[in-house]
């Protein structure tokens, strides 16, 4: 049976569209469960199949990189002593078996021995000039966007297709001043979609988005939203790198059949929730999020849920 969720931000606890940054206990700032090696798995299927889409890395920041790999290596054995253990080599997931070797260039770079560790995608964001800019990153599990297309760019461009959060706009200034002044705090925040299968690889491209949102294409063509929709949360932290002063930002993918609601025992004040936010929406941010043909059945299904 398919575990209730882990998180539910749809609760109203983290609202879409929203900075939303809370202080994280330093203890808990990875997590780990049952489905481990299969994340890890199919993280070693994509750097095989497509390297060059969910690894990339300016020059330079192989320090930084290594500093990312030094404090996992630290932190995990500690947390997770049944999953996670050091040997004379470095640290080793239990269970995992041997694998191929990763392709050329992406075996000798500390970033992906990292994300080898977690079911987190790991980025590394650096400071110059035009703002903190994404300078290396292990994206294999993209949440509608597209590492290659955001390489090396500042947040401000990064966060240009979010309704509201453009250049120039409130959000984005405030964004950039809360990187400037992360310092040993940790903090998280939580942003969720919907999605009508269950991959962790969801990319999409500048051009994607522009095309799903001027064709608004319903993603349940059968028009049953409970049997296929599944709930994509997104569990991100941030933390500012002691040595390097880069800031690491990583991002734990949940996803979670929305059928899985009914068997929950607060499901009605959570489809209840989940309905109001989604209706609360405008045309804009429907667009963004690829929600506009099913909004409208999608709330029909959750408030029916809340009602059973």
């Amino acid at each position: 049976m398919t575990p209730l969720p882990t998180h539910t931000p749809y609760d109203g606890s983290s609202k879409l569209f929203t900075i939303g940054l809370k202080p994280l206990d330093p203890a808990e700032w990875i997590e780990v469960d049952g489905y481990l090696l299969p994340y890890l798995a199919e993280k070693r299927r994509l750097y095989a199949e497509i390297p060059e889409r969910v690894f990339v890395e300016e020059d330079g920041t192989r320090e930084a990189q290594q500093e990312v790999l030094e404090l996992l290596g630290a932190y995990l054995p500690e947390r997770f002593p049944s999953t996670h253990r050091r040997t004379d080599v470095g640290i080793e997931v239990v269970g995992s078996a041997n694998h191929p070797a990763l392709p050329s260039g992406l075996a000798d770079a500390p970033l992906v021995t990292a994300s080898l560790l977690v079911q987190e995608d790991l980025i590394l964001m650096r400071r110059d000039d035009s703002g903190w800019r994404l300078a290396a990153g292990s994206l294999c599990f993209p949440s509608s966007w597209s590492l290659t297309e955001k390489f090396g760019k500042p947040l401000q461009q990064i966060h240009e297709p979010v309704p509201g959060f453009g250049p120039g706009t409130r959000p984005a200034e405030l964004i950039n001043r809360m990187f400037d002044g992360l310092q040993g705090q940790a903090v998280e925040r939580f942003n969720w979609s919907v999605q009508a299968d269950n991959a962790l690889y969801h990319p999409l491209s500048n051009v994607e988005r522009i095309d799903r949102a001027t064709n608004r294409p319903t993603r349940f063509p059968d028009g049953d939203v409970k049997a296929h929709a599944f709930i994509r949360v997104e569990r991100q932290t941030l933390r500012k790198l002691p040595l390097s002063r880069d800031i690491l930002f990583t991002i734990r993918i949940h996803l979670d059949p929305l059928a899985v609601l009914a068997r929950h025992p607060d499901r009605a004040a959570l489809a209840t929730s989940f309905a109001g936010q989604l209706l609360a929406l405008d045309e804009a941010q429907l667009d963004y999020k690829g929600l506009t043909s099913d909004r409208d059945r999608m709330v029909q299904s959750l408030e029916a849920m809340a009602r059973e």
